[in-house]
């Protein structure tokens, strides 16, 4: 009896530490561990990779014009324009007015709609939240919100004119959005996680200060005499050395004071004024940001409208997201886990440049669908290692599969696990080129690259005419002297970098295409297609990938 009775103590502790066990293992599944199972970033060496379904993903996009989607009938013709455009991410907004029409009673619907509809076109979602802002301005606000004013306060000019733009100094304001946002990310959540179709989300949209440089309703007043918040002035002392010049040079001439209010630090003037309302939309947005990822933690970002140079602040949207007030955003912007820009604006390498600047990743949700666009996408891809890029009005086209974006999209499509494979290592690059930028050199391995327009070879049918299209090339090192590059419109030369009195030459060229992950050369190039072996070229209007083993010779 007793040998019995110290099995059943056994056997019962035995159940006991099995159901602990499991419950241990549940918690792990539903915090750190299943993190790990849905969209996130990662870094992979100086770059950044968003991962989803736990693979590299790189956004092939395109943003819907503002109402398509605000009805799955007024989608039913764009998505067959979607897929012949070989898109795999569509940027959809969400509007506020239509989720909460009524404070309290959400109606998911069309977001449900938009998530089986995408799976069915084997298609990605990028949701914009259209909350307090859109273009600067509160338009999505749903009615209870825009006909309470006294409640949902606006902001004001300094002649005291209120605008249709929701004061970000007001808790209510906030808390009403904050609650529509949560709600939906948690209802994303629950209809999604496991399929993943949703991989990010855009909190507001081009946020911005109009038509004066701050806000003076009586709650910003106050908070304008309020001192500078310690958070602040804490990330100030601890990034001096990384500040971007344009904002370091407004706190150095005010002698890097550490105390007071926002004029006493930074002085006054436009310049402070725009600094103080960066921080204040960045907190509220951040606070919206922070209680989605606590209904659903997968990556968010804000993106800004570009100033131009001789425009002044409260003459372009500012405060917004912009690099001149990026560390503003950082500071206090802690749940946001990028900055992007929308591009109306010709300096496509300025802007990147600036938005890269301190290491950070980029990805471009927005540009004008011109012609360039599709050959600053893989620009994009290849010289920043971008998250990923979206022309806006996708649904404009007549014909998606004449579109040059679907030909340079299923390039990158082919590409991407041996981009994502050597991403952050030094290992990529790309190029732009038109007329006015006729050749651009890359340092690659053991090779100095001379990329140039295809219009340059006297021979090209192109190379009278006044304007050039625009071209472009990705290039990728995947072993010792062997390259891919992949584009539209370039010839390429190479010299040996080490030995500047050895030759280089091509030992091997193949153009093909990978299929299920694995390369299948189609065309052996050489004579006349590698000009006797002197150089690469894809011509303008073919879309290829070309690889290439060099080597070098007396």
């Amino acid at each position: 009896m007793d040998y019995l009775f110290f099995n059943l103590k056994e056997l019962r502790m035995f159940q006991f530490l099995k159901n602990i066990t499991v419950i241990l293992f549940f918690i792990l599944v539903q915090s750190g561990f299943s993190q790990e199972k849905i969209p996130h970033l990662q870094k992979k060496g100086n770059r950044t990779q968003l991962i989803v379904s736990q693979k590299p993903f790189i956004i092939l996009g395109g943003e819907l014009g503002n109402s398509s989607a605000t009805s799955m009938e007024s989608m039913e013709p764009i998505w067959q324009k979607l897929t012949d455009m070989n898109l795999n991410t569509v940027l959809t907004p969400v509007y506020w007015e239509l989720t909460e029409p009524e404070e309290g009673k959400f109606d998911f619907s069309l977001v449900d709609d938009l998530m089986l509809k995408a799976r069915t076109e084997n298609l990605k979602l990028i949701f914009l939240w259209f909350g307090s802002w859109k273009n600067s301005m509160s338009s999505h606000a749903p009615a209870w919100v825009k006909l309470n004013q006294k409640k949902y306060p606006r902001v004001k000019d300094d002649k005291g004119k209120s605008h249709e733009i929701l004061t970000p100094f007001s808790e209510n304001n906030l808390q009403a959005d904050l609650n529509a946002f949560q709600k939906l990310m948690a209802h994303i959540k629950d209809f999604d996680q496991k399929e993943q179709t949703v991989i990010m989300v855009q909190v507001e949209n081009e946020i911005g200060m109009l038509p004066t440089a701050r806000d003076y309703h009586p709650l910003a007043n106050e908070a304008f005499q309020k001192e500078v918040p310690k958070e602040f002035i804490q990330y100030l002392q601890k990034n001096k050395e990384k500040l971007v010049p344009e904002f370091l040079e407004v706190w150095k001439k005010n002698g890097f004071k550490t105390t007071g209010n926002w004029e006493q630090i930074f002085g006054k003037g436009l310049q402070t004024d725009e600094i103080f309302m960066a921080w204040n939309f960045a907190k509220f947005t951040n606070r919206v940001a922070k209680a989605g990822k606590e209904s659903y933690d997968i990556p968010m970002f804000v993106n800004a409208a570009l100033n131009a140079p001789e425009k002044k602040p409260g003459e372009y949207p500012s405060a917004g997201p912009l690099p001149h007030v990026m560390d503003v955003w950082k500071a206090a912007g802690t749940a946001i886990d990028f900055l992007s820009p929308d591009f109306y604006n010709p300096s496509f390498r300025h802007w990147n440049d600036l938005f890269t600047r301190q290491g950070d990743p980029l990805f471009i949700p927005e540009h004008r669908f011109d012609a360039g666009a599709p050959f600053k996408g893989l620009y994009a891809i290849g010289h920043y290692e971008a998250i990923g890029f979206s022309p806006f009005s996708i649904e404009s086209v007549a014909d998606g599969k004449k579109e040059p974006l679907g030909k340079i999209y299923d390039l990158v499509r082919q590409l991407t696990p041996t981009i994502e494979a050597n991403k952050g290592q030094g290992k990529i690059d790309g190029v732009l080129l038109d007329k006015e930028n006729q050749t651009q050199i890359i340092q690659l391995g053991n090779y100095e690259f001379t990329f140039k327009h295809d219009y340059t070879l006297n021979w090209s049918d192109g190379a009278k005419e006044e304007i050039w299209p625009m071209s472009s090339a990705i290039i990728i090192e995947t072993g010792i002297d062997e390259f891919y590059i992949a584009g539209s419109g370039i010839v390429v030369t190479f010299k040996p970098l080490k030995n500047k009195t050895l030759n280089a030459g091509i030992l091997k060229t193949d153009q093909g295409k990978f299929e299920n992950g694995k390369w299948r050369t189609i065309r052996h190039f050489n004579g006349d297609q590698t000009h006797q072996g002197r150089h690469l070229r894809i011509s303008v209007g073919d879309y290829e990938i070309q690889k290439i083993k060099l080597y070098s010779y007396e």
